[in-house]
Order: C-alpha cells, then structure tokens, then sequence
C-alpha cells in the first residue's frame, strides 16, 4: 500500500513535528501559566454542558 520511502518520511515527519510541538510548548510554558489560568474551568463547563444535553436527550427520547 505505502513504499518504504512513504513510511520513512511519515515516520520522520512524525517524530520532527511532535519534537517541535514539545518544545515549542515547552518555551511557551510562563506565558501559559500567565495568560490561560482559568481555562481549565471552561473546559470542564464545555464537557458539563455536552454531558446535560445529552442527558435531556437520553430522557425525552426514550
């Protein structure tokens, strides 16, 4: 299905692209802590609100 070539640049690619994404977070980390403190909290307001509608919906369509 995929030549060996393919795979061996995927596989590269894979690796080089999680490296960058490591590091640059890892850079960026005080300005995280900085600018994004409470943004836990809208995370878990997201999951709670999916998690309602989905309750509403299990109850009037049962």
């Amino acid at each position: 299905m995929f030549t060996t070539g393919q795979l061996t640049f995927a596989l590269i690619f894979f690796i080089s692209f999680v490296a960058v994404i490591v590091w640059s977070y890892r850079k960026d980390l005080k300005l995280h802590q900085k600018y994004y403190k409470g943004s836990l909290w809208v995370l878990v307001a997201i999951f709670l609100f999916f998690a309602i509608l989905f309750l509403i919906k299990s109850f009037l369509y049962q």
